[in-house]
């Protein structure tokens, strides 16, 4: 490298936990429109930039988070974020982007799209573009419904695939255990399971909305900060299938519900749970009991900043 290369660019991105998620009806394309609320927690991905021929990139991951099957090729979103950003710049310049992960791998807390964000932030200050965030969230929306997310952070609704996003209001901090699991679900798959179960159990449930909405108490307990609130309110359409295809995890829910979290989920498509805790000392309690009884089970909280420089 020359002297004249810029210094590298560190850039910090946040898991999410989605705190409400309603699945539309499948459309014509095989695809679902969703009405999400997002919280980002305190759980990083953390993307270094450093000026390079080309663009290429290394993983590696905290010692729970198994990074083997994670792709070091186009396949990775924060590759394609990067090689996107320097289309649209017109930026002939390269970038190794060295990631290292703490969000669970195909966890259902967006770990790839976090990458993609903090990679996006990160060649945009390596290569000296300073392209309006307005603008770099209209690029993470061609990558992937959850990074416009990743880049915002905070609360926010996300409606359409989950990328139309408007930030939420919200006050004081939710605290949170999350227990990850070794093995992951593919998002198609779940999504394939949610149809097959609406088809199963028509008579019960009733036709999809066509329409997904966030119900309007989850925003009113966000913007009160009130964890109660917010337990008596979460929802997930994902999570019987989910819970379907790995009845292992119900057996993990009931224990934390059991053991005193407020309310219990499945975070996304899964497989990580997410357990809402009354507060700090509670969240404490409970990642303890749990621990107690073999689960690697984290504490975070929310909400936090997206993609950010550090």
């Amino acid at each position: 490298m020359s002297a004249h290369a810029p210094a590298p660019v560190r850039v910090r991105a946040p898991g999410k936990i989605n705190v409400f998620l309603e699945v539309g009806d499948v459309a014509d394309d095989g695809y679902h429109e969703v009405a999400t609320a997002y919280q980002a927690v305190s759980l990083y991905e953390e993307v270094t930039a450093t000026a390079a021929d080309g663009i290429t990139i290394e993983i590696a991951g905290t010692s729970t988070v198994d990074v083997e099957g994670v792709p070091t090729d186009e396949r990775n979103l924060a590759v394609r974020a990067a090689r996107l950003l320097a289309r649209v710049a017109g930026v002939e310049q390269g970038a190794h982007l060295s990631v290292h992960k703490a969000v669970p791998v195909a966890g259902g807390m967006g770990g790839g799209s976090a990458d993609a964000a903090a990679a996006l932030v990160a060649c945009d200050a390596l290569w000296g573009i300073g392209m309006p965030t307005a603008e770099l969230a209209r690029l993470a929306a061609q990558l992937g419904a959850d990074v416009p997310f990743a880049l915002l952070g905070g609360t926010a609704v996300g409606t359409g695939r989950g990328d139309e996003l408007s930030p939420a209001l919200a006050s004081g901090r939710f605290d949170w255990v999350l227990v990850p699991n070794d093995v992951g679900l593919s998002t198609p798959v779940v999504y394939g399971e949610l149809d097959a179960h609406r088809e199963r159990h028509a008579v019960d449930i009733g036709p999809a909305p066509r329409v997904p909405a966030v119900d309007p108490d989850v925003l009113h307990a966000i913007r009160q900060g009130d964890a109660r609130m917010l337990a008596a309110t979460v929802r997930n359409d994902l999570q019987a299938p989910a819970l379907h295809l790995r009845p292992d995890l119900a057996r993990v829910l009931e224990r934390g519900e059991r053991a005193g979290a407020l309310a219990g989920l499945v975070s996304g498509s899964g497989p990580t749970l997410a357990f809402l805790a009354a507060d700090e000392t509670a969240a404490i309690d409970l990642q303890v009991t749990l621990s107690a009884a073999g689960h690697h089970a984290v504490r975070v909280h929310g909400p936090v900043a997206g993609a950010r420089v550090v």
